[in-house]
């Protein structure tokens, strides 16, 4: 991977300046390089990663494990597109496995997320079942640890 991408995959906050600097590039073709990234969608967003919890942001969060019919023509890509629409949608991808597609949704409350999975996921042609598991504390988002540091809690190995 481009080491220009994997600075700006580990902080997007980077200035070009400091990106040019980091790499002995001149800043121009920094700039010009991640433009384009854009252009071409290789880099399709930048994101902040927020500790909800020290927010107060109530937020009710699952991840749903979806079966699904493919389609003749299309596929997986039709129905995982259809499904990915949703604005309670966060992330969707296609699994192998026991499942075909993982979903993870955000609502305000666990009501509104059980509505979502039963009047508009379950009821998309081709779903055939679906299995909702809430988080209840998530610990690392994005690559981040949001409590801070962990200690290393293993035990001492003596001969």
């Amino acid at each position: 991977m481009d080491p220009l991408l994997k600075l700006l995959r580990e902080n997007a906050t980077y200035r070009p300046d400091q990106l040019a600097a980091m790499l002995n590039l001149p800043e121009a073709e920094v700039t010009a390089r991640i433009r384009a990234y854009e252009a071409d969608r290789v880099i399709v967003g930048y994101r902040t990663v927020l500790n909800e919890e020290k927010l107060g942001l109530h937020r009710v969060r699952a991840v749903i494990e979806v079966k699904i019919t493919p389609e003749r023509e299309g596929g997986f890509d039709r129905v995982a597109e259809r499904i990915a629409k949703y604005a309670e949608v966060r992330s969707c991808y296609l699994m192998s496995g026991g499942y075909d597609l993982l979903v993870e949704v955000e609502g305000s409350d666990l009501r509104e997320v059980a509505s979502f999975v039963s009047a508009k996921l379950a009821t998309i042609q081709g779903v055939l079942s679906t299995a909702t598991h809430f988080v209840l504390k998530p610990y690392k988002e994005q690559g981040v640890l949001l409590g801070g540091e962990l200690t290393d809690e293993r035990l001492a190995v003596s001969p």
